[in-house]
């Protein structure tokens, strides 16, 4: 029996980078803080395809990629009104797997795997293995979706979604298919930003040819990390009808200046992808350094609206622990 090839994104993902020392290394780095910045990376492991980090400038410790996937010592502060989960995101479960909280949509974690690990992972400190989908868990989930005839929409979550290889997408998919009144759905992915090649044509097909409308909502921080393969796989996937939209987070350090936003939204929009929602951090302790005030968000935005078409401009909003939707941030 011949062997089933690896697919190319598969060994990227399971080559990259899962120690601190072998990331400095490579962009001959040092780092001040090593001793505490290795203690976080053993309470939240570095993870980071070699594709992504060949994007980072050598020799620059505060290159935007590199800050967003380089464990620090601040992530060992504890500060005030960050916690392990902000969102609250327990009391919204009704069954292991499924997170209502918005009237209509259900979220439906479906991995706790990534390609990469980002420092400000709202989900960082998450029971993953309260909600992985058994067997019996995903009939269960299954079966509570079937009676939930007021929810139209399923997001795929995680971890990352497309962190999981095609065939078992497709298992997964066909079977929310059968469920009559789901009628979109909606995937949020990092995996193909740090690895385009995620986007295979098997993941165009099952998105593109289904009975349902099919979103994908990438998750792209910084201009730098946009290349041609992700453009080119973004176009093939918009002429099989996907919805193509971008949410990013704003991060003291690495996009929260007019041009890096400036930038991220042309260069989204050149690859056919429409800027969303441009969050403002979740307090998950470990993460407080990223965070960007209000009035400074406000004013970025000012600014921004006053250099880009209305369409480009991402809406800057919050999750709110209980609310039934995002939260403007004015």
């Amino acid at each position: 029996m011949i062997a089933e090839e690896v697919p190319n994104w598969q060994q990227q993902q399971a080559n990259a980078i899962t120690n601190l020392n072998e990331l400095l290394s490579v962009l001959q780095l040092t780092l001040e803080d090593l001793p505490r910045a290795l203690q976080a990376s053993e309470q939240f492991p570095v993870r980071v395809p070699r594709s992504f980090v060949a994007r980072m400038e050598v020799g620059n410790a505060h290159d935007p990629l590199l800050r967003q996937v380089l464990a620090s010592g601040a992530e060992m502060e504890v500060v005030p009104g960050y916690t392990q989960d902000p969102l609250e995101e327990a009391v919204h479960t009704p069954v292991p797997g499924i997170l209502h909280k918005y009237h209509g949509r259900v979220l439906f974690v479906i991995t706790g795997a990534c390609a990469v690990h980002c420092r400000y992972c709202f989900r960082r400190h998450f029971p993953y293995q309260e909600y992985m989908p058994t067997q019996e868990r995903f009939a269960a989930a299954l079966a509570w979706l079937g009676q939930q005839e007021d929810v139209h929409e399923v997001i795929l979550s995680g971890g990352d979604p497309l962190s999981l290889s095609d065939r078992k997408l497709a298992g997964l998919v066909h079977a929310l298919a059968d469920i009559p009144h789901l009628r979109r759905l909606r995937i949020h992915s990092r995996n193909p930003v740090v690895i385009p090649e995620r986007l295979t044509q098997p993941l165009e097909q099952l998105l593109g040819h289904s009975r349902w409308q099919s979103v994908l909502v990438l998750h792209v921080n910084h201009a730098n990390e946009i290349t041609q393969t992700l453009a080119e796989r973004v176009s093939g996937l918009r002429r099989a009808g996907v919805t193509v939209l971008n949410q990013a987070v704003l991060l003291a350090g690495v996009n929260d200046t007019v041009a890096a936003q400036e930038a991220l939204a042309n260069r989204l929009f050149a690859a056919g992808v429409l800027p969303y929602y441009l969050h403002q951090l979740d307090k998950v302790a470990g993460a407080a350094h990223f965070v960007v005030p209000d009035e400074q968000a406000a004013a970025l935005m000012h600014a921004l609206r006053g250099r880009l078409p209305g369409f480009l401009v991402p809406r800057l909003v919050r999750e709110e622990a209980g609310d039934h939707s995002k939260t403007p941030v004015c």
